[in-house]
Formats: C-alpha cells, structure tokens, sequence
C-alpha cells in the first residue's frame, strides 16, 4: 500500500515538472532530485570507508547540470579533479577506489538528470518514454518472473530476477514505447522508437543491476527511505539514470 500510495503522489508530480513547469523551476526540481540521489550515493561510498568530498562533488554537479560543455571535456576533468582529490586519501591503497567513486558519482548522477534537461528540451515526450519504459517493463517481469521464470539472471547481484522477466520487459517496455511515441510525436519513425526503447530497457535493467551491486557492496538493502515502499530515491530512478543517456545519444544523429 505505501508503494502505491507514494507513486500517486510522485505520478502527477513528475508529470508537471515535465509537461507545465517552465525550464526554471524544471531545472530546480531536477537538480533537487540528483542533490538528493547523490546523497544517497555518498552514503554507498561512506559504507565502504572511502571519503566522499560532498561538498565539492555538490558543486561539481551544480555546474554539469547548469553550464554546457563537450562530454570529453568534462569526463577528464572530472577524472583529473577525482585523482587530485585522492591524494588527501587516508590510507593511500584506496586511492584509486577515491577517485574512482568521486569521479563515478557525479557522472552517474548530476550527468544522467543532465540528459533529463537535455531530452525536456527535445521533447518531454521522449523524457517521458525514457522514465516510464523501464516503469512498465519492471511490472512485466515481477508478472513473468514470479510465473514463468526458471532461469536465474544474475544470481549473486539480484537473486529474484530472471531471464524469463528480462526479456518480457524487454518486450513490453518496446511495446509501450513505440506506441506512446506514435501517438505522442507520429511523425517520428516507429522503428526508430523500436530501436531507442529497446536499447534503453536493457540499458535501464543494466543500471537496476548496477545500483544493486553498489548496494551488496556497501551492505545495504536500500539506498535511502525517503520514499515509502521504494526505498531511496536512487533505488527508484536506478533504471531511468542508465535509461535517459541511451534515448539521448541515439536520438542524436536523428535530431
């Protein structure tokens, strides 16, 4: 009941910031959402004894949300930036793992809600599709999974998945996906959607895995309890950060 409770409020809310707000407060309601994910992650690295730099890797984020830049650029500077940092390390065997995990974090966060923005402004249907897609296919394989599923996806990581409810969100996800952007943009190429959906649920169910590795590592059943009957805002938007770059970058050379 909390589950349902909380996504009838988290629905119509969602749905405003991307259809009605205008770009400031969409930016403000997104940036809120990556602050409070990326709270969530430096709790991970915290549970593995590594340092977390909140305040830098905050204003770090600030800016990739709000300032344009090539990825190239930023990607190495932000590796560069994290290695410096290690250096402060305490125990200096974990300083690759420091910089790793500072550089990782705001790439995974603050560059993922970046191609939110960026998608918003192409379309908040495509924004849409790219966060509901793995939504839908997540339902379709709880239902196939718990009926039909035999073999298991990735046993240590995630012991309830299986091959059986992958694909079946595979499916469904790409069903949906084309549908809604038929109806939504019908002038875009169906198969084109077929292309992007399907590519971002294995993306979106890659990053379900991720963010559960990142949790077994740190021995934690949930990155937060923020949201009830979810857990953490990172455990609810774990698909949609791997989900959203895919839509982005294929809609690239087709925009």
């Amino acid at each position: 009941m909390k589950r349902v409770l909380t996504a009838l409020v988290l629905i119509p809310a969602v749905l405003g910031i991307m259809f009605a707000a205008p770009p400031w407060l969409a930016f403000i309601a997104l940036l809120a959402i990556a602050s409070l994910c990326y709270h969530e992650y430096l709790s991970l690295v915290a549970a593995m004894n590594l340092p977390t730099f909140a305040p830098i890797g905050y204003a770090i984020g600030l800016v990739l949300m709000a300032v344009p830049m090539p990825g190239v650029l930023v990607a190495t500077l932000l590796v560069m930036f994290g290695m410096a940092l290690a250096l402060r390390a305490p125990d200096l065997t974990h300083s690759l793992a420091t910089a790793g995990a500072f550089s990782l974090g705001i790439l995974y966060i603050f560059g993922g809600w970046r191609t939110a923005l960026d998608l918003g402004r192409i379309s908040p249907h495509w924004l849409l599709m790219a966060c509901a897609l793995n939504w839908v296919g997540d339902t379709a394989a709880m239902i196939v999974g718990r009926n039909f599923g035999r073999k298991k996806l990735a046993p240590v990581i995630s012991p309830g998945k299986t091959w059986e409810g992958a694909i079946a969100s595979v499916v469904t996800s790409t069903v949906f996906g084309v549908c809604y952007i038929l109806w939504a943009l019908p002038n875009y190429p169906w198969w084109k959607t077929l292309v992007i959906a399907a590519a971002a649920n294995v993306a979106g169910q890659i990053g379900d895995l991720a963010e559960s590795a990142l949790k077994r590592g740190a021995h934690v059943k949930d990155s937060g309890t923020m949201l009830p009957g979810h857990g953490g805002w990172l455990d609810r938007v774990d698909s949609t950060l791997f989900a959203m770059p895919v839509v982005r970058l294929l809609l690239l050379p087709w925009s």
